[in-house]
């Protein structure tokens, strides 16, 4: 048995453990006394963490991705030969609509006496994106843009954060069937998205990619959650977590 575990790469359990990590974090941050609403300075610092590693770890790298991109001419990805910041900003705008899609829904339920919550098929169209985006996350745990330690501990801690400002939203738009449901779906994504990471192999094009659409997410649901005023969400604690985190980029 030792020999067996031996012969396995430390990157493949590292990263095993951590997709594991982060799945814990959907399933047990709601239980978290000090994250509920009114809205806890740990979520406004733990939005800021995950905004600093998009502008300051991220972003810079889509510079490089540019470079990566406009060596592709074929097809469909041509197109971004000179517009990586492009799928940035397609991220950005799906999750945007998806809010939107989400808050019109419990907007109507309750005009219509069904209480404050989305519809199920709203429910559903939420939950299946951001499984996506979980599972995105899951497979650049085996694809990141930067190799190391290090850097997988950075990605994970950022992640990890960010999970949890995504859950509190998400609890928020959907209530009990979050609970019950929804957050066991976007679990299971991260180790989905991690299985499918280990078994293939992408190449720099499809990194670049992947992180300038994950770069746009992560900034609309960090934002949406801070910047509406009936958050109360914590200036200080956003802007503290993100130099503390920005700092610790800085460092490594």
């Amino acid at each position: 048995m030792s020999v067996l575990f031996s012969s396995i790469p430390f990157g493949f359990i590292s990263t095993a453990a951590i997709a594991i990590g982060l799945a814990l974090t959907h399933l047990y941050c709601g239980k978290l006394r000090f994250i509920k609403v009114p809205r806890s300075r740990w979520l406004s610092g733990a939005g800021g963490v995950s905004v600093a590693y998009v502008f300051v770890h991220i972003l810079p790298e889509l510079s490089e991705h540019q470079a990566v991109l406009e060596e592709t001419h074929k097809g469909f990805i041509s197109f971004f030969e000179h517009h990586v910041y492009l799928l940035a900003l397609l991220g950005l705008t799906v999750f945007y609509g998806l809010e939107r899609m989400a808050s019109e829904s419990r907007e109507n339920q309750e005009e219509a006496g069904k209480g404050d919550v989305t519809t199920p098929g709203v429910f559903w169209v939420h939950i299946g994106s951001f499984a996506v985006y979980n599972a995105l996350i899951g497979y650049l745990l085996m694809h990141r843009e930067k190799p190391g330690m290090d850097n997988l501990l950075l990605y994970t801690l950022a992640m990890a954060l960010h999970f949890v400002v995504n859950d509190f939203g998400l609890r928020e738009n959907h209530k009990h069937i979050y609970d019950h449901i929804g957050r066991w779906i976007l679990a299971a994504a991260i180790i989905v998205g991690w299985v499918i990471g280990g078994g293939t192999q992408i190449g720099e094009t499809a990194i670049a990619i992947l992180f300038a659409f994950l770069a746009g997410g992560i900034v609309l649901n960090v934002l949406k959650e801070e910047l509406p005023e009936e958050r109360e969400s914590r200036f200080w604690a956003f802007g503290l977590g993100a130099l503390i985190y920005t700092a610790l980029l800085l460092a490594v």
